[in-house]
C-alpha cells in the first residue's frame, strides 16, 4: 500500500512539475528567436499614444516604451530589434497581450485587479484622474448635473466602470453611451448627440487641443476617478517585467523623464507633486 501511495505521489509531483513547466512564459526567448517584438498601442490617446500620418506611433508612453524595447534588445543580445506596432482599443490590446500576439502594450492603461487575472503590468508610468468634457456654456458643471443627459465613454475602459458606479451611487439617471474611439466622443459633443464625454483628463486635454475649435469645449474640475497607468505584459513573465522596469528606472532617475514630459505635456505645466513622487517610488535600486 505504501508503495502505491508513494508511486501516486510521485506521479502527482511529476504532473504538477509538468504543468508548471508548460505554464511558464519566456517572452525574451521568443523575441530573441524572432529578432522582433510585437507592441500593442493606442492610435488615438494623445499625448500618451497616437498614430502619426506616416503610421508610426508617437507620444509620452511610446517614448518610454522605445527605451524599454532598447533594454529588451540588450537583454537578448539583439541591438536592432524589429518593432511590429499593432494598433487597438484597450480591450483589444489587453487581449493581444493575454493571447501572446503582443509582447508589450504601450498606451494609457490602468492596472486593475480584474485585468491582473489575464496580464501583468510594469511599474507605474503616470497618474491621472477621470473627468468630464462638455461644450462651453452648458448647464453641466458637475456629475450631479447629468440627470437626463447622455454621456459618451470609451467601451471597456476603467472610466466606463467608474462612471457607472458614480451614477448608481448618487442615484443619477443618465444615459451612458459606449463608443469605440475618442474622435467619436468629440464628434458626438459637437453634434449635440452627447451632453458630456467622460475620459482620462490628460487625454481630454489632448482632444481639446487638437479640436477644430478648442474654445467650444470645457473640462470640468471634478474628478470621477483616480487613474494610474502602467505597461501591460504577459502574465507570469518576471524576466521580461524586470527588463521593462530596469528601463523605466533608468528614465526616472535621469533628466530624460523631464525631457519626455516636457515634450508631450509641457503645455499643462510641471509634473504634479503626486507624479514626481510616483517617479521616485517606482524607481528600483540596484
Amino acid at each position: 500500500m505504501k508503495r502505491i501511495l508513494f508511486a501516486m505521489l510521485g506521479i502527482a509531483a511529476l504532473s504538477a512539475h509538468g504543468a508548471l513547466a508548460q505554464s511558464s512564459v519566456d517572452t525574451l526567448a521568443k523575441i530573441k528567436q524572432a529578432k522582433a517584438i510585437n507592441v500593442a498601442f493606442s492610435p488615438d490617446s494623445l499625448p500618451f499614444s497616437i498614430s502619426e500620418a506616416n503610421g508610426e506611433p508617437a507620444g509620452y508612453t511610446i517614448d518610454l516604451c522605445k527605451r524599454a524595447i532598447a533594454q529588451i534588445g540588450r537583454a537578448v543580445g539583439e541591438g536592432n530589434l524589429k518593432v511590429n506596432w499593432i494598433a487597438g482599443s484597450v480591450s483589444e490590446r489587453l487581449q493581444m497581450v493575454a493571447a501572446g500576439r503582443a509582447d508589450l502594450e504601450c498606451a494609457n492603461t490602468t492596472p486593475t485587479q480584474s485585468r491582473l487575472a489575464t496580464v501583468d503590468f510594469s511599474n507605474l508610468i503616470f497618474v491621472d484622474s477621470g473627468g468630464l468634457l462638455v461644450k462651453t456654456g452648458t448647464p453641466i458643471n458637475a456629475t450631479s448635473d447629468l440627470t437626463g443627459k447622455r454621456v459618451a465613454v470609451l467601451k471597456g475602459t476603467t472610466t466606463e466602470t467608474r462612471l457607472n458606479e458614480a451614477l448608481r451611487r448618487r442615484l443619477i439617471n443618465a444615459s451612458v453611451v459606449t463608443i469605440a474611439n475618442a474622435t467619436e466622443g468629440i464628434a458626438m459633443l459637437e453634434s449635440g448627440s452627447a451632453d458630456a464625454y467622460a475620459g482620462d483628463k490628460i487625454k481630454l486635454v489632448g482632444l481639446m487641443a487638437t479640436a477644430k475649435d478648442p474654445r467650444q469645449f470645457a473640462l470640468l474640475a471634478e474628478d470621477l476617478s483616480f487613474e494610474p497607468y502602467a505597461l501591460a505584459l504577459p502574465r507570469g513573465d518576471s524576466k521580461l517585467r524586470l527588463e521593462v522596469n530596469k528601463a523605466l528606472t533608468q528614465i526616472y532617475t535621469s533628466p530624460d523623464i523631464e525631457a519626455i514630459f516636457t515634450q508631450w505635456m509641457g503645455r499643462i505645466g510641471r509634473p504634479s507633486p503626486m507624479l514626481a513622487a510616483m517617479y521616485l517610488l517606482n524607481s528600483i535600486p540596484e
